[in-house]
């Protein structure tokens, strides 16, 4: 097969979340565990830190990639979804995984996979695991994909893991409640490994504590040992004052990442490193201040508040929670603007009609759809925002909606694409120049 042929097989063939949703989700490890020992186990060959929580493990895992590769080492990268490229989801050193790679583990793989159906995620998993492998690297970052406990990457036993916060998402999946969610996500916690929580709150702390208790693995909540005292943007950097709890002593940090919401990241990402150099790993400071200042030039993160144009400001954010959107709209009343467009789309099975409650009642709205199974068509949006006070008109794809706001907005308009990792991914990536179109 040709890379298209391998990729419109990965898509097609296999049952994928992102597409459908729940009825992808296999509840336990068994493919996993069977696809892995099929290629040699390699996820027990390197080192590795595993991510988990609701929001913001992304830009953790992406801070965390850059500061290893900075530090010198190889380091591998695994996240979902991806925007534009299948191969986002994979990379080393900021280096998408190979075509060829792609092609030649599908092919390798593909007898068991017709014996034992695994989901489109399985197979992502055990090639990242594979890739990873053979190419030697120092240490994987490895983000959860849903939950934690039954996640697909939780067959690793790593030398750190990351809970980076717990709010309400995919409860159909993990619980309504916060202490269920809590639950799973604290199911990636390992006998005597140590995990570092990004934020301590009753009554998911009591969760975490229990656990790593039963498990004997130190535990350590980030807030609780720095905060950010300050923060101010400026020339597109968000610049933070982060001072240790115990000793008061500061430090400044700029960061290419300038969503608000980073000030959380930021403590979990250095209460993480402390305990990655607790374990021997050569950290400086240097190689901190430095990640910190171009983490999306090191890793290709994209999609955290990132301005992709001027005159009007474009933004995208892949906030598509509740909490994500509380942090989005506290950003938006944070940022100079005139008149503000959202662009918005969401899947099926979010808490659309609590997150359209969120949602600024000023703003115009282009509500629309990805082009995926699981999102709810446009029209439907619509209907519930008019019902909760929104206004606006329905389009039929992101790139219709992007160019008629962009018609309409002044120069000193804020225009901001939102509510679905999906529909901030189908943004044309040649936007910004005039008169945009789909190529």
């Amino acid at each position: 097969m040709t890379y298209d042929e391998t990729i419109d097989y990965l898509f097609t063939k296999l049952p994928m979340f992102e597409k459908t949703g729940a009825a992808a989700f296999k509840k336990d490890l068994t493919n996993e565990i069977i696809l892995c020992k099929a290629i040699g186990d390699p996820h027990t060959k390197f080192k590795s830190v595993h991510v988990a929580g609701t929001n913001g493990k992304g830009s953790v895992s992406h801070t965390l990639a850059a500061i290893l590769q900075t530090a010198g080492y190889k380091t591998g990268l695994y996240t979902s979804p991806h925007l534009k490229d299948f191969r986002e989801r994979i990379k080393i050193n900021g280096e998408m995984i190979s075509r060829d790679f792609v092609v030649d583990f599908t092919e390798r793989i593909k007898p068991l996979i017709d014996e034992i159906k695994p989901s489109f995620f399985e197979i992502t998993v055990a090639m990242a695991f594979k890739y990873f492998e053979e190419q030697k690297v120092d240490i994987a970052i490895i983000e959860v994909g849903l939950g934690g406990r039954l996640d697909s990457t939780n067959i690793i036993t790593p030398a750190l893991s990351v809970i980076t916060n717990i709010s309400y998402d995919h409860m159909n999946m993990l619980g309504d409640t916060l202490e269920k969610i809590a639950f799973e996500k604290a199911g990636i916690i390992k006998p005597g490994v140590p995990v570092v929580i990004g934020e301590k709150k009753s009554p998911t702390a009591r969760v975490f504590e229990s656990r790593a208790k039963e498990l004997n693995a130190t535990i350590h909540f980030a807030d609780e040992k720095r905060f950010v005292a300050e923060w101010k943007t400026e020339k597109y950097e968000l610049i933070v004052e982060v001072t240790e709890t115990h000793s008061n002593d500061k430090n400044y940090y700029h960061l290419d990442l300038t969503g608000i919401y980073q000030v959380n990241n930021i403590v979990t990402v250095l209460e993480a490193v402390h305990q990655l150099k607790q374990k021997g790993w050569n950290i400086t400071e240097t190689h901190i201040r430095k990640a910190l200042s171009q983490v999306k030039h090191l890793t290709g993160l994209h999609g955290r508040w990132e301005i992709i144009h001027h005159e009007p400001s474009v933004v995208l954010d892949v906030a598509h929670n509740e909490d994500g959107i509380r942090q989005l709209v506290r950003q938006i009343e944070l940022t100079d603007h005139e008149s503000l467009h959202i662009v918005t789309g969401m899947v099926r099975d979010k808490e659309i009609d609590k997150i359209l409650s969120l949602l600024p009642k000023h703003a115009e709205y282009y509500f629309t759809k990805a082009q995926i199974p699981r999102a709810l068509p446009e029209n439907d949006l619509w209907t519930k925002a008019k019902a909760a006070g929104l206004h606006g008109d329905h389009y039929a794809d992101v790139n219709t909606a992007l160019q008629t706001a962009f018609a309409k907005a002044g120069k000193k308009d804020l225009i901001v694409v939102c509510g679905s990792v999906f529909v901030v991914g189908e943004v044309n990536q040649y936007f910004s120049t005039p008169n945009f179109s789909n190529p």
